[in-house]
């Protein structure tokens, strides 16, 4: 893939975005597995209290989010949804199900889209404008993912993570804001934050990341997005990540430590982030990410076709 990004402003103060991924501790896609989504109902739902410590925090801080709020949530808890568009908060979808976009067919992620549309919709009377694919699974395989955002009037879209992982990532496209043309039309890609440290591009400011590596480094890491490259940082969390006393569940051991590590340290990780740079929802990130984002034109391929994408970059 070639790019060519746009130059950054240093003459803008940098706002940060700050996501909230709303999920509860059991959907988590490594912990899938067959016949455990019949049970969801019967799993003890952590949700509601923690996403209202998460508005506790953020109304303290004087910081508004975007919450990212899947559908089967949305139907069950539509007054939490209520309560965190009440907050002046960002509500966008997190799709309906959970379920990875790559093992869907087009048919069914549209209906999984206009679900949690619907859903989210119902609980708030908000129409959602951002979308963040479960797991980051927008990838090579699922690419045509993009043609039906943009054909549902998605305007952006955080689910394509510049890195390589074993169940995610997207290696070589744009780290920044960049617009991908596709023969459906134009979507604003928003990716999750990296740095380029010895010629790599490493994950910073979210999730897992957020809570393994050091705090030290993460800090540094934002302000080196702020300060060196003149860009947002776009951090994300999810609610189960700021309560410890989660039921534990079956796993590989590599799973539980991704989900498990460090969650007593969140918190006030969070916390002490909120105090050192300005935060706000991805809304408001939007006018000037439009305006400097590369432009990513991909190659048109029937939706049905998965595979690389050809990359083709204009300034």
């Amino acid at each position: 893939m070639i790019h060519v990004e746009h130059p950054a402003d240093p003459s803008r103060p940098v706002v940060n975005a700050l996501t909230i991924d709303v999920e509860d501790y059991f959907h988590v896609s490594a912990f899938d597995a067959p016949g455990r989504r019949a049970q969801w109902a019967n799993f003890e739902s952590r949700v509601e209290r923690a996403t209202d410590r998460l508005l506790e925090l953020f109304e303290a801080a004087s910081v508004t989010a975007t919450f990212f709020v899947l559908g089967w949530v949305a139907e069950r808890h539509p007054a939490l949804v209520r309560r965190i568009a009440g907050g002046g908060h960002e509500l966008a979808s997190h799709g309906y199900a959970h379920q990875l976009v790559y093992d869907m067919t087009p048919a069914a992620f549209r209906e999984d889209l206009r679900r949690a549309h619907g859903a989210i919709g119902d609980a708030s009377g908000v129409e959602v404008r951002g979308y963040r694919a479960p797991s980051f699974s927008v990838t090579s395989r699922s690419l045509w993912a993009i043609d039906v955002l943009i054909e549902e009037g998605y305007a952006y879209d955080s689910s394509i993570y510049p890195i390589f992982r074993d169940r995610y990532g997207l290696p070589g496209a744009p780290r920044f804001a960049h617009t991908i043309v596709r023969q459906a039309g134009c979507l604003l890609e928003l990716p999750p934050s990296t740095v380029r440290v010895a010629g790599l591009t490493l994950p910073v400011g979210g999730g897992g990341y957020f809570r393994l590596y050091p705090f030290v480094l993460t800090r540094r890491a934002v302000a080196s997005l702020n300060s060196r490259d003149h860009r947002p940082a776009i951090v994300y969390l999810h609610p189960w990540e700021i309560d410890p006393d989660q039921p534990r569940q079956a796993g590989s051991a590599c799973s539980r430590l991704r989900h498990y590590v460090n969650l007593r340290e969140t918190e006030a990780r969070l916390v002490q982030l909120l105090r050192l740079f300005p935060f706000g929802p991805m809304s408001a990130l939007l006018p000037q990410a439009a305006a400097r984002a590369s432009v990513v034109r991909t190659a048109a391929a029937p939706m049905t076709v998965l595979g690389p994408p050809a990359w083709q970059v204009r300034s």
